[in-house]
């Protein structure tokens, strides 16, 4: 198994700035890479709480941050959750940054028994796979045509999204689908017929990423996780956020732009009525991306944005 790279690492602790004995949080804990660099700059005592849904990676991180004993914390949990943990365990700790990276670790891409990757034996993309609800193989082999148009359209802004979801239809009454490998090649084949070009990425790709948003909450979870992060964070502490499509950076640079403006109004009222006061000020208006050397030795950072705030 190929060790994974953490992406916009040296940009996420120039900005981050982890200094000595300060304390941090590792949102999507992940491999372990980022949390590994902020241990080594917060030594000797500072605290990092690692939070993942994932048991398997909270095993490997386990694994990769033993180094630091105690003052690595990881902790088997949702990351929406994350402010009722703090306060319920750790109101003591003092936060001086947060790390929110939403990208999949190569460790779930490799793992042929949860599906994620387009060539998988198994049909899952469930994060925790201790939760009972629906996984990709139920939703691909019981949804209707209009409701698997929607997910991929709403998800996965999939142009070919009645196209695929008919063709997945059409399938299944003849076999049911049981790998994503199954599932990559049905869409493949819908986009053979409207392109003739071969696509630098998979053609499943959007309907991949929309399955996985839509069984995990994604969206959900950042918009009820940021403004909790907001308030867990100390005065002049930095939080920082790696997306990896345009809906979730969508999601993040709405947040931060109404938490850094005092008034919130719509434009056409006389005067402010909303009382609304900003939270945080923008590290970064425009986003920081991988540089050409990162995106050469980690294919899989080419699409990564990052955002930075600080707050008030």
């Amino acid at each position: 198994m190929k060790e994974h790279i953490p992406v916009l690492l040296n940009e996420v602790i120039k900005n981050l700035n982890p200094q000595s004995n300060q304390n941090f949080i590792d949102a999507t804990l992940g491999g372990g890479g980022h949390a590994e660099k902020i241990l080594e700059k917060t030594a000797p005592d500072g605290i990092l709480i690692g939070v993942d849904l994932d048991e398997k990676a909270i095993e490997l991180a386990k694994k990769r941050l033993n180094k630091f004993g105690r003052r690595a914390i990881l902790i088997k949990q949702n990351y929406k959750n994350l402010k009722e943990k703090l306060n319920e365990q750790y109101r003591d700790i003092q936060i001086h940054g947060i790390l929110l990276d939403l990208g999949l670790s190569l460790y779930q891409l490799q793992d042929t028994s949860r599906g994620f990757s387009f060539l998988n034996n198994n049909l899952g993309m469930k994060f925790d796979e201790d939760d009972d609800k629906e996984d990709a193989e139920e939703i691909i082999n019981s949804y209707s045509q209009e409701k698997l148009e929607k997910i991929f359209k709403e998800f996965g802004e999939e142009q070919l999204a009645r196209h695929i979801a008919k063709q997945i239809v059409n399938y299944r009454n003849n076999s049911k689908i049981k790998t994503s490998r199954e599932l990559a090649e049905i869409v493949e084949s819908v986009y053979k017929k409207f392109y003739r070009q071969k696509s630098k990425i998979n053609p499943a790709t959007k309907v991949f990423q929309a399955l996985r948003i839509y069984i995990n909450h994604e969206f959900d979870n950042i918009k009820s996780f940021l403004p909790d992060a907001i308030d867990i964070l100390e005065t002049g502490g930095k939080m920082a956020v790696i997306t990896f499509h345009s809906l979730e950076d969508r999601i993040v640079k709405e947040i931060f732009k109404d938490a850094s403006h005092d008034c919130i109004c719509p434009p056409n009222f006389p005067k402010c009525v909303c009382n609304h006061r900003a939270k945080i000020k923008l590290i970064n208006r425009k986003v920081i991306v991988p540089t050409e050397r990162e995106v050469k030795d980690n294919p899989a950072s080419r699409s990564a944005k990052l955002r930075i705030i600080q707050k008030l």
